[in-house]
């Protein structure tokens, strides 16, 4: 991508304000920047470690009981839990359950298991957070490609950030696009609003950047062309926490090439 100082300026001021609203995103009281575990839930109500209540399941319900000393309020209304409540989630559902002073615990179920994970405002990954480090913007790493849809979407099963955990990724086309001289293709997922989301590996995953990344493209113009922003590669919440259960990129995502640009590894 050829561009002048002008249009460099322009594309790099705009390319700032995305990184400012992630890094904002980021740094929300309770996002995954504050995850500090993750549990299974037993089978019987039982103590977990680091939290207060008795937890457990019992097919597709999931319960808590706890006492006043416990503390624990719902995140919704405030109320204070005294004796025991259940919720009804499905596979990969995700509810912001209790609290209890900085600690919010959310309630999930992950292959088909219920789990907790706690998530604290005070977590030192997110009082120590000055934004997420990234590589300069490169104009040569945005590149025009072309979206070619399946004739139906298809589901593959992938691998995530837990190994106990299996993910499920819908495929919905493949975007191919010349870098340096060579073609690629990378399968996609639908994002929001029609754009297109692909996740991938590369050759710098483990040294300059996280285990995978991905990258939101813009929505395919009517003649299949989409804009492949590499500068704009962002992290999972994997890369920041060992808490995530995060989906990995099908097989054939992996370039053999060092991407790097977007996000680093933030460890």
């Amino acid at each position: 991508m050829s561009t002048n100082t002008a249009e460099l300026d322009r594309l790099t001021q705009r390319w700032e304000r995305f990184r400012t609203g992630r890094n904002t995103s980021l740094a929300g009281p309770h996002g995954w920047l504050t995850l500090t575990s993750f549990q299974w839930l037993p089978t019987s109500p039982s103590p977990l470690a680091g939290v207060p209540g008795l937890w457990g399941f019992e097919g597709t319900t999931a319960s808590l009981t706890a006492a006043v000393e416990d503390h624990l309020t719902l995140v919704s209304t405030g109320e204070p839990v005294i004796g025991t409540i259940t919720a009804d989630l499905v596979d990969e559902e995700s509810l912001n359950w209790v609290s209890a002073g900085s600690v919010v615990v959310e309630l999930g179920v992950r292959a088909n298991r219920y789990m907790i994970r706690t998530r604290d405002s005070e977590s030192p990954t997110l009082v120590n957070f000055a934004g997420v480090p990234v590589f300069d913007y490169n104009p040569e790493l945005v590149v025009t490609g072309t979206f070619t849809p399946y004739s139906a979407p298809r589901a593959e099963v992938i691998k995530t950030a837990n190994p106990e955990v299996a993910g499920r990724a819908v495929l919905v086309g493949e975007v191919s696009f010349e870098l340096f001289g060579v073609q690629y293709s990378l399968a996609a997922e639908e994002g929001s609003l029609g754009s297109l989301v692909v996740a991938f590996r590369d050759a710098s995953n483990d040294d300059t950047t996280s285990h995978w990344r991905k990258v939101e493209l813009t929505r395919p113009r009517p003649d299949g062309s989409v804009v492949v922003d590499f500068n704009r590669s962002i992290n999972y919440p994997s890369a920041f926490t060992d808490y995530g259960t995060c989906p990995a990129p099908v097989i054939q995502n992996r370039l053999p090439l060092a991407i790097e640009a977007g996000e680093r590894d933030p460890r």
